[in-house]
């Protein structure tokens, strides 16, 4: 929802068809050929339904897509603009959350992680299910973030690797402080937009279309939590 509101900002004259797929396995509990099969699934529904093209805001999504050989439309990831939103001038300990594929990969480490850089990686996950639940600011929620974090407090950047976790920037940045807080989905809107001139230009809002294989009135409850974004979406099979 955050690559939305990004795009909602720098390229409103373009058609967004946003597709949720919460009502299969969580894309970090899939093995990597079951991801890959289903993400191809999904690329190829979406261009029957008219994409151009796919831009992945999830980052476990995200680590499969080199391996996205047969879909019939581009598909970009989120990854390369997470590891691009770190400035190069921050030569101090780089701190990055996620889920549990993502960190796992390795793939936020290997490409930041320079001879006088200390990379550091927290698994985050129970922090999605905070939030899309709607309890942002909860006492468990609370309890969880402090845990996670207490490792990067020495951190001076911190990248959100899950398109989740910004809707909960402002208590990460109660319990790190100053440490800067980075946003993928910024950079890869901006990406977006540079290639929609026209969308950015265009004062007139584009259609926004909201799919879930998931519960639609959950999708849109965690909206408007989280993001206080309303929508309505429709269900897929």
């Amino acid at each position: 929802m955050g690559l939305v509101r990004a795009l909602d900002e720098l390229a409103s004259g373009l058609p967004v068809l946003y597709w949720s797929d919460t009502g299969v396995t969580p894309y970090g509990r899939m093995h990597t050929g079951e991801l890959v099969a289903r993400l191809t699934a999904v690329v190829t529904a979406l261009a029957r339904r008219g994409a151009t093209e796919v831009v992945l805001a999830c980052n476990a999504a995200s680590t499969v897509t080199p391996r996205l050989r047969s879909v019939p439309i581009p598909v970009e990831g989120i990854i390369g603009h997470g590891v691009a939103s770190v400035p190069e001038v921050i030569r101090g300990p780089i701190g990055v959350v996620g889920g549990r594929r993502t960190i796992a990969s390795g793939c936020y480490r290997r490409a930041l992680a320079r001879p006088d850089r200390e990379v550091v990686s927290r698994v985050a996950q129970p922090l999605s299910a905070h939030i899309e639940a709607g309890r942002l600011g909860s006492p468990q929620f609370l309890a969880d973030l402090t845990s996670i974090v207490a490792p990067l407090r020495h951190v001076q950047a911190l990248v959100l690797a899950c398109t989740h976790y910004p809707a909960a920037s402002p208590w990460f940045s109660a319990v790190l402080g100053d440490v800067a807080l980075l946003d993928p989905a910024e950079r890869f809107a901006a990406a977006v937009a540079r290639r929609h001139p026209q969308a950015r230009v265009n004062s007139r809002p584009a259609a926004r279309t909201y799919l879930t294989t998931g519960d639609p009135d959950a999708m849109r409850r965690a909206a408007a939590t989280a993001w206080a974004t309303e929508l309505r979406a429709a269900r897929i099979h």
